[in-house]
């Protein structure tokens, strides 16, 4: 990882002076202050991508009866968003780094914009599915290239926290899809739900234009082909990352799937009070991501790049699933949800910040296979729950012996790098 400076590395692209400064000494030798102000067009852009990701699944019946299709049909909608993301990230991401920043992110938003209005007119399936792919390969071209422009236009001693702060909004976005989705369906048809997304996205792009200056990444030299594209994984740091990165998730978010259940048959919880327990999911993300991003900013401040901090949250992620599993009553429970969010919130940080520093040439490339090893994580780690009889046990076993086996592999990142 880049070693502690008062300036970016040298290894990543200048920032051009038209880029306002994220950071700011508090003094001669003081710590650098993130500014998020001149984040906040990729901030919000992070915030419309955590909403679309789980937008669709409370609108799958009102959906379903407007078109006159079974809800399994309409959910075809979701598994194209999420499929057609993990596939085309990182070739995207390859694209990000070769191209540049502004262009893919530009070029992501608009096709963002285009595919919810594209949803919003959907008269059939057909078209529905097709502009959920395209809202699909919108995220994978522009999510990455956010990533490694916070990464590339921020110093060291701020990297964590500004990717953390990203990560925050992501996670508030995806906390609210839910309950947004809702809402605007019953206020005015789920039509209104993508026609919100297409606003907020039409707001973002002329601050995007403003923000990210032609000149502040220069592309990065190399070839566009299969070789390139895969590069990551011939990084040692990297490939030990996304493989941890893979088995984490396949305990964090593949557990999850099956959290609502395991809670609903345990205190016998109504779907109101499901819904809520989702703030303490974001809750925990949030302090997850800001808390991760500062620890790991302090640790490089002291020039310490070895902390075995993905094995920490691999600990607290293993404490969080077996406390909502087994915790003694509601209230350990729901403590057990917090700490389990507060570790993805933190894990996920942290292995951003790896990303967007081990190859800087690779920015996002390599953010981009993070998202594709979290879906496949997310994949099996549900596939495996679901072999239980008892779902309970299977989010016990699964979720608590694949977060240790990911916190073991995790001691191994941290002391390597």
């Amino acid at each position: 990882m880049d070693s502690p400076a008062s300036s970016p590395s040298p290894a990543s692209p200048p920032v051009s002076s038209s880029a306002s400064a994220p950071a700011t000494a508090a003094g001669s030798g003081g710590p650098a202050r993130f500014r998020w102000g001149p984040y906040a067009s990729v901030l919000l852009l992070l915030f419309l991508f955590g909403t679309e990701t789980f937008l669709v699944s409370p609108l799958l019946p009102t959906i379903a009866s407007d078109l006159s299709i079974p809800e399994s049909a309409a959910a075809y909608s979701v598994t194209a968003y999420v499929l057609v993301y993990a596939v085309c990230a990182p070739f995207l991401g390859l694209v990000s780094d070769r191209a540049g920043r502004r262009r893919t992110l530009l070029a992501g938003a608009v096709l963002f914009l285009l595919s919810n209005v594209a949803a919003a007119l959907s008269e059939g399936l057909t078209l529905l599915v097709v502009s959920r792919a395209l809202a699909g390969v919108a995220a994978a071209a522009a999510g990455p290239a956010i990533w490694a422009h916070i990464s590339e236009t921020t110093e060291d001693t701020v990297r964590g926290r500004a990717l953390g702060l990203g990560m925050a909004f992501f996670s508030c976005g995806q906390v609210l899809g839910v309950p947004l989705g809702s809402l605007l369906a019953g206020a005015a048809g789920w039509r209104a739900a993508f026609w919100a997304m297409g606003i907020g996205t039409l707001v973002v792009v002329p601050m995007l234009l403003r923000r990210i200056p032609a000149g502040a990444a220069a592309p990065a030299s190399g070839g566009m082909g299969a070789g390139a594209v895969f590069a990551p994984w011939g990084h040692g740091a990297l490939r030990r990352s996304l493989l941890v990165n893979t088995v984490f998730n396949a305990a964090n978010l593949g557990a999850y799937t099956f959290m609502g259940v395991v809670l609903a048959e345990r205190f016998d919880l109504s779907v109101t009070v499901l819904g809520l327990i989702g703030v303490l999911v974001g809750a925990g993300s949030v302090v997850g991501s800001t808390v991760g991003g500062r620890l790991g900013d302090r640790a490089r401040a002291r020039g310490r790049t070895d902390l075995p901090t993905p094995a920490v949250w691999g600990v607290l992620l293993a404490v969080g699933v077996a406390l909502t599993v087994w915790g003694p009553g509601l209230v350990l429970a729901l403590v057990g949800v917090v700490i389990w969010f507060v570790a993805s919130g933190g894990f996920v940080t942290d292995q951003q910040t790896l990303a967007g520093t081990a190859a800087p040439e690779l920015r996002a490339t390599s953010s981009a296979w993070l998202t594709s090893t979290m879906y496949a994580g997310t994949g099996v780690g549900a596939w495996a729950v679901g072999l239980f009889t008892d779902l309970t046990l299977g989010t016990a076993v699964i979720g608590v012996s694949l977060a240790i086996v990911a916190a073991l592999g995790g001691l191994r990142v941290g002391t390597r790098r």
